[in-house]
């Protein structure tokens, strides 16, 4: 539960990633509290999925800022 409250009071994106299909795993791997603060969840893309959660922090963080009208301005 701490992990998932300081992630929830950081301010920064937030993606969980698995490399196994946790929901083909044993029922008490079913359930994250994370989940519920992360913006985006990827499960059993294998070594993969960090590189999907890389991309997608790059362009979460790229795009969802202040800076938002100096992107679309150039």
């Amino acid at each position: 539960m701490a992990i998932r409250d300081a992630l929830a009071g950081v301010g920064l994106p937030v993606v969980e990633v698995h490399i196994s299909n946790v929901h083909r795993r044993e029922e008490f791997r079913h359930h994250s509290y994370v989940s519920a603060v992360a913006d985006a969840v990827i499960v059993g893309a294998g070594v993969s999925g960090y590189r999907l959660a890389v991309d997608h922090l790059i362009e979460k963080l790229t795009w969802d800022t202040p800076l938002q009208a100096t992107h679309e301005a150039r």
